[in-house]
């Protein structure tokens, strides 16, 4: 009944409003007089009717399908490891990166704190007029909270969407203290700017760069969508983010988090114009099932594809075993992957599958 209701708020809605797009400029492939498109502007994601997503939630195509060999609290105790606050409280220059659940990343590199799509809530997904609650459940507790994080500099946000943008918590950090600039896609600085949240917020459109603490920071394609009502669907942008520090005067070392994503061409268009990357973050969860999943969300075969695409030297799995948002159990993005790894003939540890909660030094391969 839930659903039902959802469904048809979510119709009688979008029935009554298009989204403009404000920052328009037909030079761009990838904008429209109302919003964004893909790349690939064929690719089926952002416009699916509220019926079918009513259909497939009442199916259960949004929850896993059965739970992890063990069960979740012994999934959990195996994959959460004891937080070292002494040593994120250190800033660095060389980098290291924390895995704190699902597309939450904690980057320490250049003597910055970088907080991306930081999301530490019981939850992901909205409560339509206080009564109905969509939002898919955590199930595996935040490595720490919001008030443990060391100083944060910056916040990045790749979409709009509730696993990766989530006003609770951005609430709790201003509670705790932090003041992060945070940077955002185009469309989103609005959003930010009417919450109080800042007091930095700077947007970005595909391709830009910016300068930040001496650290590169620019904005790449994925291929996703966004939607945060039922009122603007595509009407902020959606991406990755590639980050580049340099140690002296040396070569940068270069980060990529794709963001959500589906397989395409942007992969190989980021490598010509960008250069190889020493540390990718890509997901390896969330993708079943695929015939509904398979354009908005890469399974562990199209990430280790994008891995070879990139010529990522190192690599980070993430968007998986945190929130029941998806078809697959807990456990079997990791067997999945093991999987695809031998059929490519590659290593299993080809992507790193760190616990919740884990701090890694990332050794610089040059």
């Amino acid at each position: 009944m839930r659903a039902l209701l959802a469904g048809l708020v979510l119709a009688t809605a979008c029935a009554a409003c298009t989204p403009v797009n404000l920052h328009y400029n037909a030079a761009k492939a990838h904008h429209r007089p109302n919003g964004f498109v893909n790349s690939d502007p064929s690719a089926p994601v952002g416009g699916i009717p509220w019926y079918e997503i009513l259909f497939r939630n009442l199916r259960g195509d949004f929850r896993p399908t059965a739970p992890p060999a063990g069960g979740y609290e012994a999934f959990a105790a195996k994959w959460t490891a004891p937080v070292d606050h002494a040593l994120l409280a250190r800033r660095t220059q060389e980098p290291r990166i924390t895995w704190l659940g699902h597309a939450s990343l904690l980057l320490q590199v250049g003597g910055q704190n970088i907080l991306i799509d930081p999301q530490f809530s019981a939850k992901a997904g909205p409560v339509i007029g206080g009564l109905l609650d969509l939002g898919a459940p955590r199930l595996v507790p935040p490595p720490l909270t919001e008030a443990q994080l060391p100083p944060i500099d910056l916040v990045l946000i790749s979409h709009n969407h509730y696993d990766h943008l989530d006003e609770p918590t951005l609430g709790r950090l201003a509670a705790a203290g932090q003041k992060p600039a945070y940077v955002v896609p185009l469309g989103l600085k609005a959003w930010f700017e009417e919450r109080g949240f800042g007091p930095v917020v700077a947007e970005m459109d595909w391709w830009d760069s910016a300068e930040i603490a001496g650290l590169t920071l620019r904005f790449t394609p994925a291929q996703h969508w966004s939607r945060r009502t039922a009122f603007d669907t595509n009407a902020s942008l959606w991406g990755g983010f590639m980050l580049e520090w340099r140690r002296g005067g040396g070569e940068p070392w270069r980060f990529l988090y794709t963001g959500d994503t589906g397989y395409s061409a942007d992969f190989r268009e980021i490598r010509r114009r960008l250069g190889a990357v020493d540390l990718l973050a890509v997901p390896v969860g969330a993708y079943l099932p695929r015939d509904f999943m398979g354009p908005q969300h890469v399974n562990p075969d199209d990430a280790l594809q994008i891995v070879l695409d990139l010529e990522a030297k190192q690599r980070l799995g993430v968007l998986w075993g945190t929130f029941a948002l998806t078809q697959e159990p807990f456990d079997q993005p990791p067997q999945d992957l093991e999987s695809a790894s031998r059929q490519r003939r590659l290593s299993p540890e080809r992507i790193w599958l760190l616990k919740h909660g884990e701090t890694r030094a990332v050794k610089i391969e040059k």
